[in-house]
């Protein structure tokens, strides 16, 4: 099953995640898929990079659901200078539902606040071929939140070049210029082999 290579092509794949706010995401960045998630008891994310852990569900996914559609699976996290690159890969466990407060919380006082968002995209295809992309957004942590769009560190986070969060510059912007939009622009060129059939299921 190759992957679609005509705007008006499409492709079902499911979207190895619980996350809601993911998956509209993720279809705004990948409108070639008919994208759902896959529901089900994931493993535990302990890899020790984002590839690991983006790997861990994508393969998952693969082993549980149906075999006939593309199985597509990221991590992401922040890195923050100030903390020595941390919580990277353990970002949804350090920040445990509170994002914006404890990250304002721990750099109290912090001067360089500089950070960045890091995604690792994963496509399986049925016959288990790989492809992935990575995106990497740099910037800096506000001093408080502001803006209503997006989620997680949306609200403090400030894109180099930018004056504004992405939370208030929004899911437009978000579209063209986040660690996911990069990751998925990546992973898309990675999948051209896919459309010539050169890889098929």
């Amino acid at each position: 099953m190759p992957w679609p290579s005509r705007s008006t092509d499409s492709l079902r794949a499911l979207l190895c995640s619980a996350n809601p706010h993911k998956l509209a995401e993720m279809r705004q960045l990948l409108p070639a898929l008919e994208l759902e998630l896959l529901a089900a008891d994931y493993p535990p994310e302990d890899g020790a990079t984002y590839l690991d852990n983006a790997r861990i569900k994508a393969r998952f996914g693969r082993r549980v659901g149906p075999p006939d559609v593309w199985m597509l699976a990221d991590d992401s996290g922040i890195e923050v200078a100030a903390l020595g690159g941390a919580p990277g890969v353990a970002t949804a466990r350090w920040a445990q539902g509170r994002h914006v407060e404890r990250l304002l919380e721990t750099l109290e006082g912090e001067t360089d606040r500089s950070a960045r968002y890091v995604c690792e995209l994963v496509g399986l295809a049925p016959k288990g071929d790989e492809a992935r992309g990575t995106g990497i957004l740099a910037g800096s942590i506000a001093e408080e939140a502001a803006g209503d769009e997006g989620f997680g560190f949306d609200p403090v986070f400030v894109p180099t070049g930018e004056s504004r969060t992405v939370a208030e510059l929004g899911d437009a912007w978000k579209a063209l210029h986040s660690h996911r939009a990069l990751a998925a622009r990546a992973l898309r060129s990675a999948l051209a082999r896919f459309s010539t059939g050169s890889t098929t299921s």
